[in-house]
């Protein structure tokens, strides 16, 4: 008799291997992450060095406001030197002095000096003289004012709720607290007040609902309510607003494209008079005109939702656990 091991039993057709289906849960979380990869790097540094820079010369900061970034003379990140006089909180930089000085040695010099009796000897006058100067940024907040209405899709809340993922995490590297607004139906909300817990915020974002109408007008307001707050507190605010722009609830809380447009208007002409940055992430699915008109009223910087980028790395991602 033959002693080989006998064939494995040849597989049924109803038991062969098919494609892993992605839940729900992955492909929201496929959204997720390809928003957070998809959302550019350093988007909060670049944010509030184009407020600063826009509103130089035109409107000065409050003195002493939390979250600026604060010329200090002895203590803080680096900055460039400048000339000026040494004195009990300015101290001399070296380095930059001898370098303003050397260019003029050979006017200075003495004809006594031709003899070489001091050949090495630097002479610095008062002009020559820099001082050290350093930058330090006092404590900000991030008001995000989300969209989760029904305008804004399953798949596009998720995608919003990615990019306020990678903003947390800026946020956080960044040591700046964080306060999450949610407006939907009737209402705007703080699901969140402000915190540096980051495992809070994202337990506040993981919970967000989605439908209803969009109250936009009610979720600028109590953005500026949430930010003087923010303000009292020492801290300098910045708004994050997540939406499409379609607002279809006006402050009273009726029904209305027409008035809850306007209302909307009227609440982003108002961030744009107060010297606090801002960021219009536009979660349509295409560039919305009402989003971007919405935005520059408020002088905000204006990014739409990486809606391309996602659907592809959510289709990378499925090919690669089928």
């Amino acid at each position: 008799p033959d002693d080989s091991p006998a064939p494995p039993p040849p597989e049924e057709k109803g038991e062969a291997e098919q494609p892993e289906v992605p839940t729900d849960q992955e492909l929201a979380e496929m959204l997720v992450a390809a928003a957070v990869a998809a959302l550019p790097p350093h988007l909060l540094d670049r944010m509030l060095l184009q407020r600063q820079n826009a509103s130089k010369g035109v409107r000065a900061a409050p003195s002493g406001s939390s979250g600026q970034a604060q010329k200090h003379t002895m203590r803080g990140r680096p900055l460039s030197p400048r000339a000026g006089k040494p004195h009990a909180g300015a101290r001399l930089h070296l380095l930059a002095t001898l370098r303003a000085a050397a260019p003029k040695q050979t006017l200075r010099r003495k004809p006594s000096d031709a003899g070489g009796v001091a050949p090495n000897r630097i002479s610095l006058w008062p002009e020559d003289f820099h001082i050290q100067r350093f930058e330090q940024r006092s404590p900000s907040c991030l008001i995000f004012a989300i969209d989760a209405s029904g305008s804004a899709a399953l798949e596009r809340l998720a995608e919003a709720k990615g990019a306020v993922e990678i903003l947390l995490q800026q946020s956080y590297a960044r040591r700046d607290s964080v306060c999450v607004l949610a407006f939907r139906g009737a209402t705007a909300e703080v699901l969140l007040p402000p915190t540096r817990s980051l495992v809070r915020a994202k337990r506040a974002l993981a919970g967000l609902p989605g439908g209803g109408g969009t109250p936009l007008a009610m979720a600028l307001q109590l953005g500026l309510e949430q930010a003087m707050q923010v303000q009292r507190a020492g801290m300098t605010p910045s708004l994050v607003v997540l939406s499409d722009g379609r607002a279809n609830i006006d402050l009273a809380g009726t029904g209305g494209r027409v008035q809850a447009g306007a209302d909307a208007l009227a609440l982003a002409q108002r961030w744009a008079l107060s010297p606090w940055a801002a960021l219009w992430i536009d979660t349509a699915p295409k560039p919305e005109p009402l989003a971007q008109a919405l935005a520059r009223s408020m002088g905000a910087q204006y990014l739409p939702m990486p809606y391309v980028q996602a659907q592809r790395m959510a289709a990378a991602m499925q090919t690669l656990r089928s």
